[in-house]
């Protein structure tokens, strides 16, 4: 039995769609948004839709930014001969708030996972290959210490080894399991000094 009308229950299901809400959440945040002056809820639209309408991959590393390349790969101030592997943005993010790292980033967009279907050709593993072309010096991988992020890890490290580039893994600090975006600087700092050779 239905105890809203079709309008919130469409409103709810599609909240509960979103990552880590549940049926009690999107109730929650659709009766939030019902209740907000309708302003607020055409610039809470509005901006949805430009941030989907607008948002790319950046043309060197494949995070997400409103322009063709990001602030960190134009950022002439930033060392391009060490490349951080990271698994997604959120990443990148947490490694910048650090403030320690003056190297540039490469975005995988994911790790390697069998079990999800999910092959080296589903990751930007590609795009990182035809990067090291160029003069670089070090990859310093920092996927997650998941089995998944530690299988991406040796993935690239077997890919690397051959071309001469030096590949180091960020050291541990960093829990095993843990997601980095959740990780304080400190932690993060720490496990960027102490990476080690792979």
């Amino acid at each position: 039995m239905n105890y809203y009308s079709e309008s919130i229950n469409n409103l709810i299901e599609e909240l509960a769609q979103l990552p880590s809400i549940g049926s009690k959440s999107a109730q929650r945040l659709a009766f939030h948004i019902l209740n907000l002056p309708e302003e607020r809820v055409e610039r809470l639209s509005d901006v949805i839709l430009k941030a989907r309408k607008n948002v790319r991959y950046c043309r060197e590393c494949f995070t997400m930014t409103d322009s063709e390349v990001c602030s960190i790969c134009s950022n002439p101030k930033r060392d391009k001969k060490t490349i951080m592997v990271v698994e997604d943005t959120r990443d990148l993010a947490a490694y910048e708030k650090t403030g320690q790292y003056e190297g540039v980033y490469h975005v995988l967009h994911g790790a390697i996972n069998p079990s999800l279907g999910i092959t080296p050709s589903d990751i930007k593993l590609k795009e990182l290959l035809k990067r090291l072309q160029g003069d670089v010096d070090e990859v310093i991988i920092a996927t997650n210490s998941s089995l998944e992020g530690e299988a991406t890890a040796m993935y690239i490290s077997k890919l690397l080894k051959p071309a001469g580039i030096r590949v180091t893994r960020i050291a541990s600090g960093v829990p095993v399991g843990g997601d980095l975006e959740y990780i304080d600087e400190v932690t993060l700092y720490r496990a960027l000094q102490g990476r080690t050779e792979l």
